[in-house]
């Protein structure tokens, strides 16, 4: 048996982390978003256009968030996608 890095949410639907190297991914995971959130602001306050700096913000956020929940596909419990049971 594999091991799991993501269990199922017991409500709900997503994840959490079940194992260091669970908690490792998430770790650097926000990490990259508060790296994106720094780029951002530096780039606006350097006089780059609104429109595009917003973006590149949410295509990178887009980016980095679809990779958390690959990894937590490919290393986790199979989600449940069931509300309030």
């Amino acid at each position: 048996m594999t091991k799991v890095w993501f269990k199922a949410r017991r409500y709900g639907w997503g994840w959490t982390p079940a194992s260091v190297e669970g908690w490792i991914v998430t770790l650097v995971l926000v990490l990259l978003l508060l790296a994106s959130t720094v780029i951002f602001i530096r780039a606006v306050q350097a006089g780059t256009e609104p429109r595009l700096a917003t973006l590149l913000f949410l295509v990178a956020t887009a980016l980095i968030s679809s990779v958390a929940v690959a990894i937590a596909f490919a290393t986790g419990e199979p989600p449940r996608w069931r509300w309030g049971k």
